[in-house]
């Protein structure tokens, strides 16, 4: 259950401005141990700034759900919706600086696979993803006691969904409206849109999930007010002013939501290639030595010029470079 669960307890947080502390102060200590390398430069100019890591993940945001969507064979909602939450609370107690967001992401994909059963195998995952796929495979499992690590192995993962099939049962039960099934479509549309923002973070699944149900309603020029609180909170109306700004803010965060600019992403990633830990980055010397010293045989070191790409921002398309 979600109330006793680690989501909860863990990884649910006040509001957006504890968020964004935690934001804040990855990027500050990344830039404090990394301080040299701008050898007198100003910081800012090196160095990314929070707001610039904030726009960078959230292209790769997008990035991550056009993976999903793309991937082969077709992958079920609650998968997507777990890689999600993996990504973001990744990057509470990480910057993009430390780990490329490109690695990270196809890590988190994989690790919901796993747990949410979705049956894959890593050579099928990696087929989803153009370039150098063995080097894809060695990246993504080296990430992946890292990911679990930096999640607290917490991995169970509450989605709005059955939350929603439990709304939709009552409300064809006991409301009012005429075949709540055709709601599904702008349900789907808006919990798609929530990934966008820290809704997932900020609220609880069945809240989410409401929200979509009741946007859905008013897209269809239908009103469940009295389902809420005449039924569904009749017995509990003290709670109902807490969930209907629940559902106000849940509302207003997809609708506020805006696209990054993509000129700003492109000068965002040349920043990033050269204040990037080349500690963690595939095609970094550093990164090559360090395998080497894990690697007992030379001829299974990955090709030097071998690369994969999740995602091209230099190039017209903001889709991930995925195999077809």
């Amino acid at each position: 259950m979600y109330t006793v669960s680690s989501q909860k307890r863990s990884w649910t947080f006040a509001n957006e401005g504890q968020l964004m502390d935690f934001r804040v102060e990855q990027n500050s200590k990344y830039i404090e141990l990394h301080e040299e390398e701008a050898q007198g430069r100003d910081l800012n100019e090196h160095f990314l700034t929070s707001a610039e890591e904030r726009l960078l993940l959230k292209q790769y945001e997008i990035y991550l759900f056009d993976f999903c969507r793309r991937f082969e064979p077709p992958m079920p909602k609650c998968v997507v919706g777990t890689a999600f939450h993996y990504f973001k609370r990744f990057y509470l107690n990480n910057s993009p600086m430390d780990y490329h967001p490109k690695e990270i992401l196809a890590t988190c994909v994989f690790v919901a696979c796993k747990v949410e059963e979705f049956n894959v195998s890593i050579n099928q995952f990696v087929n989803n993803i153009k370039g150098d796929r063995n080097k894809a495979t060695d990246i993504v499992l080296s990430n992946e006691l890292l990911l679990i690590g930096q999640l607290n192995y917490y991995l169970t993962i509450h989605n709005p969904f059955r939350p929603i099939e439990g709304f939709l049962i009552d409300i064809k039960t006991r409301s009012n409206m005429q075949n709540p099934d055709r709601l599904r479509p702008h349900i789907d549309s808006f919990l798609d849109s929530t990934y966008y923002s820290d809704a997932c973070l900020l609220h609880t699944p069945s809240q989410i999930a409401l929200a979509a149900v009741l946007h859905a309603a008013s897209r269809e020029q239908e009103n469940l007010d009295s389902y809420v609180t005449d039924l569904l909170f009749v017995s509990a109306r003290e709670k109902l002013p807490g969930l209907i700004d629940a559902v106000r803010k849940i509302r207003i965060m997809v609708k506020q939501y805006q696209q990054p600019d993509r000129e700003k992403v492109k000068a965002i990633e040349k920043k990033l290639d050269k204040c990037r830990n080349q500690a963690n980055n595939p095609d970094s010397e550093l990164y090559k030595e360090r395998l080497r010293r894990l690697y007992t045989d030379e001829d299974d070191m990955p090709a030097e010029d071998a690369s994969f790409h999740i995602a091209d921002v230099s190039s017209d398309t903001s889709a991930m470079n995925i195999s077809q």
